[in-house]
């Protein structure tokens, strides 16, 4: 595979988002290079949710049967390895990796993901994906009815807290500190019954990263099984803002309703690029933005 360099698409990262566009592509017959170093987010997940056809699959046999399903489209290849570089041609694009492979193509994709910045609180990341949870529609109905806290700056813990609340009657916010809610918000956390505590946590308790308890940092304690987390995050990949693609306010990548970034011929799907973090919402920007440059590519050439 090595002896091949040119393709017309490059697709970096081969999770869910690029293997659908890389599925869409080689549906098309076009010749694509998926470009993955095998480390997605969710790999700590025991089991993804509300995802037709898949829910309660694990998100490594789902991607397993993807990759299963997409190398049976010849024209689809896939290399083990990260992408380090990326640089505009007068051809296009050349990638370079970490193993000093260069790669060439008309178009490229970023499908690339965000990348969590834990706190730094023992035993959070070992819960995160399993108890430690970031959305109610991913993991809500499993966690109903549970003891539940919600660890966020008050913007988002209200945000969280009015998704949250039907699904559980034993809802508490930790602030990490004294926070002072806008009266309205205040008024609407009281009238339904969500305690907000106080306290800095400076220990989660787990047993296989299942929450036991928190303990906060005056050694006080207390007993929760679930917590959801809204937590800061950043591009998992560096090249794409290196080539200069700009983005949004809140770290996305900045696309196009066409899934173009700021670059002519390059393009971002899932994570990277999108508010709603779902395997559903990966695969469908994956398999639009596959459509899209499949036209692109139709339309030069014709």
């Amino acid at each position: 595979m090595k002896s091949k360099k040119n393709f017309e698409v490059i697709i970096i990262g081969g999770s869910y988002a690029g293997l659908s566009a890389a599925m869409s592509l080689g549906r098309t017959l076009r010749d694509v290079l998926v470009i993955d170093s095998g480390l997605p987010c969710n790999r700590q997940t025991p089991h993804s949710q509300n995802f037709l056809t898949q829910d309660g699959e694990a998100p490594a046999a789902i991607a397993k049967k993807a990759k299963k399903q997409v190398l049976k489209y010849k024209t689809v290849t896939f290399y083990d390895g990260l992408a380090i570089k990326g640089k505009k041609t007068k051809s296009g694009f050349s990638i370079t990796t970490e193993k000093g492979d260069v790669f060439n193509s008309k178009k490229l994709i970023f499908a690339t993901g965000i990348k969590d910045i834990m706190p730094g609180i023992t035993g959070f990341s070992e819960c995160w994906g399993i108890s430690v949870v970031h959305c109610p529609y991913c993991h809500g109905y499993e966690l109903r009815g549970k003891k539940t806290a919600l660890f966020a700056e008050p913007h988002k813990a209200f945000h969280l807290a009015s998704l949250v609340s039907n699904l559980t009657d034993d809802l508490s916010i930790i602030t990490s500190d004294k926070v002072d809610f806008p009266e309205e918000q205040l008024e609407k956390l009281k009238n339904n019954k969500l305690r907000i505590i106080e306290k800095s946590v400076k220990e989660i308790i787990h047993r296989g990263g299942q929450i036991e308890k928190v303990i906060y940092t005056d050694d006080s304690e207390e007993e929760f099984d679930a917590m959801y987390a809204a937590l800061p995050f950043e591009q998992h990949c560096s090249v794409p803002e290196e080539m200069g693609c700009e983005l949004t306010e809140l770290g996305h990548l900045r696309i196009t309703a066409f899934q173009q970034t700021t670059i002519e011929g390059v393009y971002a799907c899932g994570d990277n690029s999108a508010m709603m973090r779902s395997l559903a919402n990966a695969v469908y920007t994956g398999n639009l933005t596959g459509a899209i440059i499949n036209k692109e590519l139709s339309e030069e050439a014709f």
